[in-house]
């Protein structure tokens, strides 16, 4: 994994908070340059600790004991603005806006070996690595549909369902971490992108309901 130190202004403290959380992102602009370019860029007032360029280089943009501006106005299981107990990497895409198309080997091998790292120096539950539409589904949908999360938790980096049979409505995502204020129809098309990114309708029925009653019995929810 090649790295490269290209820091970033737009930082503070944490105020003591803990890290536990991992978010994900993807870039969501034209070009790698130009976001991180605007990582980087003091006017702009976001950042994230890591980029990963699409062959697999990894930016280091901010300090991990420092508070990087990544995950904007958020919420997860009852915290809201999780910038300061989380650690935020980018990952080159360009996103729905400007062609989204499937993550390449090489970054996500770099991801693997990163998260690896990250998890060894703090203690982020396997529930807490996430992506920013899981704790922005209001507003965002990266790292999106096509993100291998799956290979990720097979590397034991997040959770991956195993299917059940249940009754769960979606007002059960709550329990599970998402915003109990957030639209229905915003929570159900996140958990979707997350855990059932091969059928993204938006819809709540016995395929999505297991898959959540899976999650909450590994994590004892």
């Amino acid at each position: 994994m090649k790295s490269i130190d290209r820091p970033s202004p737009n930082h503070d403290d944490r105020n003591g908070a803990a890290i536990d959380m991992l978010v994900l992102h993807y870039t969501g602009m034209a070009s790698g340059l130009a976001a991180i370019d605007r990582l980087c860029d003091p006017s702009a007032k976001v950042s994230a600790h890591y980029t990963i360029d699409e062959d697999g280089t990894v930016y280091a943009h901010v300090p991990e004991e420092r508070r990087a501006w990544h995950a904007g106005v958020s919420h997860w299981a009852g915290v809201d603005n999780l910038n300061s107990g989380s650690i935020g990497i980018e990952l080159v895409n360009p996103g729905h806006d400007y062609g989204y198309r499937a993550f390449p080997e090489a970054q996500i091998a770099s991801l693997i070996e990163l998260c690896g790292g990250i998890l060894s120096r703090h203690p982020i539950p396997p529930a807490r690595v996430l992506g920013h539409s899981d704790v922005a589904p209001a507003r965002k949908e990266d790292p999106g549909e096509l993100f291998p999360w799956a290979r990720l938790a097979e590397a034991g980096i997040g959770l991956w369902p195993q299917g059940a049979t249940s009754d769960l409505g979606p007002d059960a995502l709550t329990r599970y971490g998402y915003d109990p204020n957030a639209p229905q129809d915003k929570l159900i098309t996140a958990f979707q992108r997350h855990f059932r990114p091969g059928n993204l309708n938006g819809a709540w029925d016995d395929d999505c309901a297991g898959l959540l009653a899976g999650l909450l019995a590994s994590t004892g929810v």
